[in-house]
């Protein structure tokens, strides 16, 4: 089957994650991408498998973007500075990039190896930037589920509109991750 000049596996997962930013994944169909791309839906299996293969990739890409941007927040940065950082860069990430990042939250099969590599990178960057506080790796790995927890928790909320108070969220999240930065040089028991 001819393929349509100029389409690759880039542009169609380009113009996927630009209906997921604006529609939401669950909003994401075939047909709709490829009314998109000006393409017959048949013509989208020269380049992707099927719906559950392109979510795999959205879901692939948002990994490696969310870490490349807490990576590149980082750069210079220790300790509380770089979690602070970290925090900030995961909150933007969601902010910039709702598809994506709700990709990242659908993860719709974690058995995939190259999923399941991606997300272990981020989280071997969050124990990276953990290291100088002396953790058990068994702690670093709870903290590194508490952090994510609490960033994931805020941009979900902020996403969905949850915030509607006339209070400067960036300040609410600058407190939240402070106490939790706090609450890391308490000893557990």
């Amino acid at each position: 089957m001819a393929q349509r000049p100029g389409l690759d596996a880039e542009n169609v997962l380009q113009a996927a994650i630009e209906m997921a930013d604006t529609q939401g994944v669950e909003g994401l169909t075939l047909a709709a991408l490829a009314a998109k791309l000006n393409v017959k839906t048949p013509s989208l299996y020269n380049h992707i498998k099927g719906l559950p293969d392109l979510r795999m990739q959205l879901s692939r890409r948002g990994l490696v973007s969310i870490k490349a941007a807490m990576i590149e927040a980082v750069i210079g940065k220790a300790e509380d500075d770089a979690l602070l950082a970290a925090g900030f860069a995961y909150v933007n990430f969601a902010r910039k990039n709702p598809g994506l990042y709700e990709a990242i939250s659908f993860l719709p099969d974690y058995e995939d190896p190259e999923l399941k590599e991606a997300g272990s990178e981020v989280v071997s960057l969050l124990l990276r930037i953990l290291a100088p506080y002396g953790l058990s790796e068994e702690d670093a790995l709870h903290v590194v589920r508490g952090f994510r927890s609490m960033v994931h928790g805020f941009a979900s909320l902020e996403h969905r509109n949850g915030f509607r108070m006339e209070l400067e969220r960036d300040e609410s999240l600058l407190r939240l991750l402070q106490t939790y930065l706090r609450g890391l040089r308490v000893p557990v028991k």
